[in-house]
């Protein structure tokens, strides 16, 4: 379905619709459907101007600019754009200052009639801290869910990933995986490394035992690790109280202690986005997936990513 309608949004520069956003869980193809749609833009007509940026990367330039002072250009050079695709607009939440900026962009292309397309790890309006302005243009146009890809599907994205990898790998066995794991695209790439690697060391073909004996163990595993006890750790590393953790206190280091159990919760264990957040106070779901998102953007360098680490690695262990 996102496809289809995004096939067609792309079908006449000139249509009716100005924007598109589309949203979904991670590793569902936002990305890749965002690519594919500035690429059939530029097949139709390579004359017009197409960008594709990640919010990060946009938010880093974007405040470049503001530094050099030399933002005036770097509106003007997004204003001229026919058609732009931002990736992971939730990134602006509580950015009021560039959200102004980015609303003028946005309301130049408007003017224009030229194309915006936005990728989203959640619906318009469960991202917080965005103005209503800029809410305005994440509305205006097609709004499109990317679901979970039927079982025929999932089938056939392992097959297609084992066969470019030189895998062996029997139709029924990947159909078996494709049932028990339909979260994400990533999950079952993940697993078919996983399982691939288990059937080399075992010197063994990957047929459906083998694969019931690898989910066995990852459910074992999980079943050892609950809520109370990430909590609990987290806590300790962190010294502060669970009480705080779960409270709905917005001091930076209670945030990042919060963000950090959330998404060893949803790593370590078959708990949804729904449950965890009922377990950090009644948060909604989509605070769950924000943190989820965010640990997993810290780079390296960054500190709180070798305390993730390090937690992740204690518990896992």
């Amino acid at each position: 379905m996102a496809r289809f309608l995004s096939y067609k949004f792309t079908e006449n520069i000139k249509n009716i619709y100005n924007s598109l956003f589309l949203y979904s869980d991670t590793g569902l193809g936002k990305t890749h459907l965002l690519h594919a749609i500035g690429n059939k833009f530029l097949i139709d007509n390579y004359n017009i101007k197409v960008i594709y940026i990640h919010s990060k990367n946009f938010i880093e330039n974007m405040i470049h600019s503001i530094q050099n002072n030399s933002i005036e250009h770097f509106k003007n050079y997004y204003s001229s754009i026919n058609v732009l695709l931002i990736d992971d607009i939730q990134l602006f939440s509580y950015k009021k200052y560039l959200q102004k900026e980015l609303f003028y962009i946005f309301k130049k292309l408007f003017e224009k009639n030229q194309k915006i397309i936005l990728s989203s790890d959640r619906y318009p309006n469960y991202i917080n801290g965005i103005n209503k302005n800029l809410q305005f243009y994440f509305k205006q146009g097609l709004i499109i869910p990317i679901k979970s890809p039927e079982l025929i599907t999932r089938t056939y994205i392992l097959l297609k990933k084992a066969y470019k990898h030189k895998i062996y790998l029997p139709y029924k066995s990947a159909q078996y995986i494709a049932k028990n794991l339909y979260s994400n695209i990533r999950e079952l790439k993940n697993f078919l490394k996983k399982i691939y690697l288990t059937s080399l060391f075992l010197k063994k073909k990957i047929k459906i035992h083998l694969i019931q004996r690898e989910f066995k163990r990852k459910i074992q595993k999980k079943k050892n690790i609950d809520i109370k006890l990430i909590q609990k750790k987290v806590s300790i590393y962190f010294k502060i109280k669970i009480s705080d953790m779960i409270s709905k206190k917005r001091s930076k280091f209670i945030v990042r202690s919060r963000q950090i159990a959330m998404t060893l919760i949803k790593k370590l264990t078959n708990y949804s986005f729904s449950d965890i957040g009922v377990a950090f106070g009644k948060k909604h779901r989509t605070t769950v997936m924000y943190a989820y998102k965010k640990i997993n953007q810290l780079k390296k360098k960054n500190k709180l990513y070798y305390d993730f680490l390090y937690l992740f690695n204690q518990l896992n262990s």
